[in-house]
């Protein structure tokens, strides 16, 4: 297999950004590349266009290496519904809700298979694979059943690159640890070190690459500088990084809830004049030009924890006051007036009732299945906006109205979607990736503007964005990496 993979001294090194960088460097040289990560744990998630459900840095990373994101790309997402469970997403499709005990116990050799199975299949359909590890491969007490670093390199039989983050201090403890701590044999198999997230002048670090090469008698394949992106990133712990400080025209307060999910939703913000400020408490969240509420992986257990933080009061004096909430998926329902969790299914706990925040007059229950689609349409005439919409749905809840003359808020191919009242100042939608659709995002925007009393903005192309952000970013890094030599490392020619 023609493949290298990138593992880290720690979680959030940059891992996901320098491998969504080596994708687009290959396609861009007329490989036909595919990212891959055995298993992920993240609740930004990715719809395929099979409609099934993967971690959103390997959707991100196939738009990158200009290919269609697949199952194959991550066979296994694990997304936490609490601090010790979450839900196993096999092949894209949800298993079962399992402790971590228990995965480890009883899904060990299934993954095993499944890594496999995808393995083959991307080496058969691929000219590359660019993999990526997770968190640190050498945490002791779980190497022995581990399904994402050393072990799925071995699989593959692919040479493995070491990124540190310098930025956070420590680098040489951490790598030189990390290489103490691996097995001869997953030693033998680093080919090379990356420092990433490095910030001031590169001469100063020059005694520095020399004494690690010298140490560890490994190359460093790339010094790179610390960069600021919009390219989506995999969980919370990037949050910050990923949506700018700057001061814009609007502001827009999302509530970061604790299950937060498919938080990239708010990623088209980047591109605007738009400040997004991320908020745990209802003392915090000021006086802003909209609030949004996200998606959730678990639903009931956020709205608990919105209602103890004051969120519940303050919203709805937000909107008497003329404010505008949206709520997308987690968030839509808990702007609903109840939750009923029948079967137990968000809550594990059959016959769950919770009261929501009451903007939104309808009821949602939770079911056994989940839903996870690709989905087109069309704003519904009541918002008085013409725009086609596409998006996808991930959800196990309904939402039934109360009234059945409530307005819609979209019109989807097979049925009436969402809620709308107040000139569009209270919405409720399941459709993630709302704001992704450049048309309706100005149309909202510009009327907050508007409401303001500021100009209206041209429409940003958000594809075209999108593209050009992952072509800056391999043009950025590119000078700071040994490209031909990384790339000798891949392919396992014998001078290297």
């Amino acid at each position: 297999m023609n493949g290298i993979m990138i593992q880290g001294t720690a979680s959030d090194v940059g891992k996901s950004l320098i491998v969504t960088a080596f994708c687009r460097l290959l396609a861009n040289e007329g490989y036909a590349v595919a990212p891959f990560k055995s298993q992920n744990m993240s609740n930004n998630s990715y719809v395929t266009i099979e409609g099934k459900e993967i971690g959103r840095a390997q959707g991100a990373q196939a738009e990158a290496a200009r290919t269609e994101a697949s199952v194959w790309m991550n066979p296994i997402l694990l997304k936490p519904r609490s601090d010790q469970h979450a839900e196993v997403i096999q092949f894209g499709t949800s298993y079962r809700t399992l402790s971590g005990k228990d995965y480890r116990e009883s899904f060990y050799q299934m993954g095993l298979e499944s890594i496999q199975l995808a393995l083959d299949h991307l080496n058969d359909a691929y000219d590359v694979i660019v993999m990526e590890g997770a968190g640190s491969p050498v945490e002791v007490n779980l190497k022995a059943r581990e399904l994402v670093n050393m072990k799925v390199a071995e699989m593959a039989d692919v040479p493995v690159l070491l990124a540190a983050d310098i930025d956070r201090g420590g680098v040489f403890a951490s790598i030189i640890g990390t290489l103490e701590l691996l097995e001869p044999n997953e030693r033998a198999r680093v080919k090379g070190i990356l420092i990433n997230k490095f910030r001031g002048d590169p001469e100063l670090f020059e005694d520095g690459i020399t004494w690690i090469e010298e140490r560890t008698g490994l190359p460093i394949v790339g010094v790179l500088p610390y960069v600021e992106h919009h390219v989506e990133g995999e969980d919370s712990l990037s949050i910050g990084d990923r949506f700018s400080t700057k001061n814009g025209t609007l502001e827009l307060a999302v509530i970061q809830l604790p299950f937060l999910s498919n938080y990239s939703d708010m990623e088209p913000f980047n591109e605007e004049d738009v400040t997004i400020r991320w908020v745990q408490h209802a003392r915090d969240i000021g006086q802003p030009d909209a609030i949004i509420i996200p998606g959730t992986k678990s639903t009931m257990s956020d709205l608990a924890w919105l209602k103890e933080r004051g969120f519940a009061t303050y919203l709805n004096d937000y909107v008497k006051e003329g404010g505008s909430v949206v709520g997308i998926c987690g968030g839509y329902q808990m702007l609903t007036e109840q939750l009923y969790d029948e079967f137990g299914s968000d809550t594990g706990k059959a016959g769950a009732l919770e009261k929501g925040i009451g903007l939104i007059p309808a009821k949602t229950s939770f079911h056994k299945e989940k839903q996870t689609t690709r989905v087109k349409g069309t704003l519904h005439p009541a918002t008085n906006a013409l725009s086609s919409i596409e998006g996808y749905e991930i959800h196990l809840g309904q939402t039934r109205f109360i009234d059945p003359e409530d307005k819609p808020f979209l019109q989807l191919q097979d049925r009436p979607e969402g809620y709308y009242r107040e000139d569009g100042r209270v919405i409720g939608t399941y459709l993630h990736h709302l704001f992704h659709n450049d048309e309706w995002r100005t149309i909202w925007l510009n009327r907050l503007r508007f409401k303001k009393g500021h100009s209206p903005q041209e429409q940003v192309n958000q594809k075209d964005v999108k593209d050009q952000t992952y072509d800056d970013l391999a043009n950025q890094l590119k000078p700071h990496l040994k490209w031909e030599l990384i790339k000798d490392i891949l392919f396992q020619r014998d001078h290297v």
